[in-house]
């Protein structure tokens, strides 16, 4: 059996589908150019699951995860309507991954500059677990179609608690928790309840407020800069974190980070992108930004301040960018620009 070199930290690496792996091998060349402190064990799930092990979610995939707690994984697709269920559900709920984090900042000045918010999401409750049903109504056995939302006062006061101790760490000033609960007066009445529990004990350090969700995509369009966090039920927190990203550039300028109690995984945002798969184009900034977080939780934030840094610099001082913001660059062209940037600093 082999040993880890050391210093370096076991983690898994899933390159997923469609455009996965490209923008996975972009972050592994950027991290390498870092002095990466990690050592990867490469493993598949999503399509690319079902093509190596015959399994969306294979068992060799789970047990790398069990035994790193720590992976960085690209999109993974999930089919529309029939086929397999979500492999990135599945990992959330298998590793308990409670608390989805999406930060995004404005790195190229656009349409909103100065952007700089945190979405945290409930991972494992809501509507989002996809918990479904057909029932039958005559010949049709798809006449009625039910999907049950749950959410658990605990599960609930978790994230808030996990929210606010972010909050604290990094310092940020105000909350503001998003629901439905003039509508589901139980289901989202609950999250606002534990939320509203939950901020009394940071009274004086950290600020609460809350709004209705529909009400908060209208501000987030009108005006993001009152917002500092979200914090979100599971279905919300998905739809408002892409609005969030659409602020900053697009999916590809968001990254996103999974915790649970002993374990992280870190990830794309964005989908598998199938139609521009192969073709060297996809922008890798998202993932980029992923490992960013993944160092940080290793205890490596100057490694994560140095990669930002590099990207900001290839977007804003070189002026090389790929298709989505503009520019011509290639996936490996932008990740070539960024080793660069590392390597003359």
């Amino acid at each position: 059996m082999e040993s880890t070199p050391r210093h370096k930290i076991p983690a898994t690496l899933i390159p997923g589908d469609g455009i996965g792996p490209e923008v996975v091998a972009a972050t592994v060349q950027v991290l390498d150019a870092l002095g990466s402190p990690f050592i990867w064990d490469v493993q598949h799930a999503g399509i690319a699951g079902v093509t190596h092990c015959g399994d969306p979610l294979p068992d060799v995939t789970l047990e790398s995860v069990r035994k790193n707690k720590l992976a960085l994984k690209g999109p993974l697709t999930t089919p529309i309507g029939d086929g397999f269920r979500s492999s990135n559900v599945r990992l959330r709920e298998e590793f308990q991954l409670f608390g989805n984090v999406r930060p995004v900042h404005t790195i190229i000045p656009g349409r909103y500059d100065k952007i700089d918010l945190v979405l945290v999401r409930e991972n494992l409750g809501g509507f989002y677990v996809a918990h479904e049903y057909y029932i039958p109504v005559g010949d049709d056995p798809k006449a009625v179609a039910v999907a049950t939302g749950v959410n658990t006062r605990d599960a609930c006061a978790r994230i808030a608690r996990f929210a606010f101790e972010y909050a604290l760490k990094h310092g940020r000033k105000k909350i503001t928790v998003v629901h439905k609960a003039n509508i589901l007066k139980v289901l989202t009445g609950l999250f606002l309840d534990a939320a509203r529990d939950v901020a009394r004990d940071y009274e004086g350090r950290v600020e609460m407020n809350d709004i209705i969700v529909d009400a908060c995509a209208m501000q987030l369009v009108l005006n993001p800069w009152q917002f500092d966090m979200l914090v979100c039920t599971n279905l919300f927190g998905d739809i408002l974190s892409d609005q969030l990203a659409g602020l900053v550039g697009g999916l590809g300028m968001a990254p996103g980070a999974n915790y649970g109690t002993d374990t992280a995984i870190f990830e794309a945002v964005h989908g598998s992108a199938p139609d521009i798969a192969g073709k060297d184009v996809a922008n890798p900034i998202s993932l980029l930004l992923a490992s960013g977080l993944m160092l940080e939780h290793v205890g490596k934030g100057d490694l994560a301040q140095r990669l930002r840094t590099a990207i900001t610099q290839t977007l804003n001082t070189d002026h090389i960018c790929t298709r989505d913001l503009k520019g011509t660059a290639s996936t490996r062209e932008f990740a070539a620009a960024v080793v660069r940037r590392i390597e003359s600093t």
